[in-house]
């Protein structure tokens, strides 16, 4: 199980230089991302992203891509990029403002004007943005992977927990209907007592006080209870991401604890409901940092 959170860098020699990625991932529904790349990594910057969008499932995704070291060759210039730029510049003057003359000096603003000589080629440039990545992107498995058993283990217990509330509610329960039906029983024959002119149908009287006390058995909440106790743990050691199915596991869980606690008014029962419903809170915060 991974968590939605982590932090990977990933490396690859540039020349004399050195292309460096960096990813780092927080809470999200759905894959957010958002890439920043030194201006002189063009179509690396576009390979490193395509890449994260690939293996990253989803989750708020800042992607840093930049180039350390000084350049330790000898500089060559662009000429075909310098003069674009400068007829451009040339061309936007005698829009806006005839005759004036256009500084040289401009063209220093010009990205990827200058380039070290001997600068890797293009292929080797994009094979270092690739060995990067993937480089980021192992090392945000890793961590995400530690977070996530970490994760899983706290789950786990907080499920196990959870069933043993379910378990005393069933304990509590299991002669509930019955004791309904014996008390209502006590206090009809008690309300008619001396009203031996008022007719009663036996066979009516039965059913509806079984009617009653069917409306206050919790058996199949619990066994639901308990099998989707037994799913969500199943899913704790799942490689592939499951926060979904948490998710709506929690909700599912959630439902049929509600549907508990408004079947059942005992006072002896209505604090492992209310334990049950404050422990599913805790996991849904939790079910959330999870991929």
């Amino acid at each position: 199980m991974l968590s939605m959170t982590g932090y990977g860098r990933g490396h690859a020699p540039l020349g004399r230089r050195v292309l460096v990625v960096e990813i780092r991932a927080l809470n999200h529904r759905f894959l957010d991302l958002r890439m920043r790349a030194d201006a002189e990594l063009g179509a690396e910057a576009h390979v490193i992203e395509s890449y994260v969008r690939k293996h990253v499932v989803r989750g708020r995704i800042d992607v840093s891509a930049r180039v350390e070291g000084k350049l330790g060759g000898d500089l060559v210039l662009d000429h075909t990029r310098a003069r674009a730029a400068f007829a451009e510049l040339c061309a936007l003057r005698d829009e806006l403002a005839p005759n004036e003359p256009v500084p040289l000096q401009l063209l220093a603003g010009v990205p990827a004007l200058f380039s070290e000589a001997g600068a890797p080629a293009a292929e080797a440039r994009l094979a270092a943005a690739e060995h990067a990545v993937q480089m980021a992107c192992a090392d945000l498995v890793r961590m995400r992977t530690v977070e996530g058993a970490v994760l899983a283990a706290d789950l786990e217990r907080r499920a196990a927990g959870l069933l043993q509330n379910v378990e005393r509610v069933g304990v509590a329960t299991v002669d509930q209907p019955a004791a309904i039906r014996e008390k209502l029983s006590a206090r009809l024959r008690k309300l008619l007592e001396g009203a031996a002119d008022m007719p009663l149908d036996a066979g009516r009287l039965e059913l509806e006080v079984a009617l009653l006390a069917d409306r206050t058995d919790v058996s199949e909440e619990l066994t639901r209870l308990r099998s989707h106790v037994a799913q969500l743990r199943g899913l704790l050691g799942d490689p592939d991401p499951v926060g979904r199915k948490l998710e709506f596991l929690i909700q599912e869980l959630s439902r049929e604890a509600n549907t508990v606690g408004a079947k059942i008014a005992d006072a002896a029962v209505a604090p492992h409901v209310l334990e049950i419903k404050a422990e599913l809170e805790r996991m849904r915060e939790q079910v959330q940092n999870i991929l």
